[in-house]
């Protein structure tokens, strides 16, 4: 998978997602990111991309023209790989649909994600309507730009492209990604400060470590996140067995 991101700081979100996962698999060739430092693309000698507000108001606006020219480049670039390609065009705001496991996965599902961090007060809307597909936001709150949740974005949907983990099942049992938060998790040493950490994790009976690692998921997303429980619940509840409602209808979640 290939990603694509138009920043004024490509400097900022390189230093992110240069580390760690995203960083080594990008390294090993599972996904290939691309930064345009959007003054590159201006129009005019001084490298300006932002202008005063139309009908007044505080700070400035990202221009139309510099984003369209990059995403012009990126596409024109992306069509001399010559092979079958799916590309999407996202730009980061607060004003889009909120990130989610869901989204993500349906995002990783392109060959192509061309990312737009916006900054200031935004981006003309001309060059939204031309060619953004969606507007995503990762919550209600205000960042100094886009390039924050254009990280953020990246890892989230990188993490999903082959080979980036070392298996598949890295994400599917991860907390979201199966329906419910995960289960707490413990290492050595045993005791911590007298805190032990649960008897069945050092049992070796791996049916009851599943049972018991099932039973904390659910009651800590019930605890925490009652509004994914309840998804949870809606999807789930027919294919659950009679010791799973047993244990539902015990801890009065049901």
């Amino acid at each position: 998978m290939r990603f694509h991101i138009i920043t004024l700081f490509p400097d900022m979100v390189r230093a992110v997602l240069s580390e760690s996962i995203i960083g080594r698999g990008e390294k090993k060739g599972y996904i290939n990111i691309d930064y345009y430092q959007l003054r590159d693309f201006s129009d005019n000698k001084h490298r300006t991309v932002d202008d005063t507000v139309y009908g007044g108001g505080m700070g400035m606006l990202l221009t139309a023209a510099p984003i369209y020219n990059c995403w012009k480049h990126i596409r024109e670039k992306i069509d001399g790989f010559g092979e079958t390609k799916k590309i999407r065009t996202v730009y980061m705001s607060p004003k889009g649909n909120l990130l989610t496991q869901k989204k993500a996965e349906e995002l990783s599902e392109n060959t192509d994600l061309i990312v737009i961090c916006g900054h200031y007060e935004g981006v003309d809307e001309r060059v939204i309507n031309e060619i953004v597909d969606e507007e995503i936001s990762i919550g209600d709150y205000i960042l100094t730009g886009g390039e924050l949740p254009c990280a953020i974005l990246i890892d989230c949907v990188a993490r999903l492209a082959g080979g980036v983990l070392s298996d598949p099942e890295c994400h599917r049992k991860e907390s979201i990604s199966s329906g419910l938060l995960e289960y707490p998790q413990y290492t050595k040493p045993f005791d911590f400060m007298g805190r032990k950490a649960p008897e069945v994790l050092i049992s070796g009976h791996h049916a009851n470590i599943d049972r018991w690692r099932w039973e904390r998921s659910v009651l800590l997303t019930a605890e925490r996140r009652p509004d994914l429980f309840k998804i949870w619940l809606e999807n789930n509840f027919g294919n659950l067995n009679k010791y799973d409602r047993k244990f539902l209808k015990e801890n009065n979640l049901i």
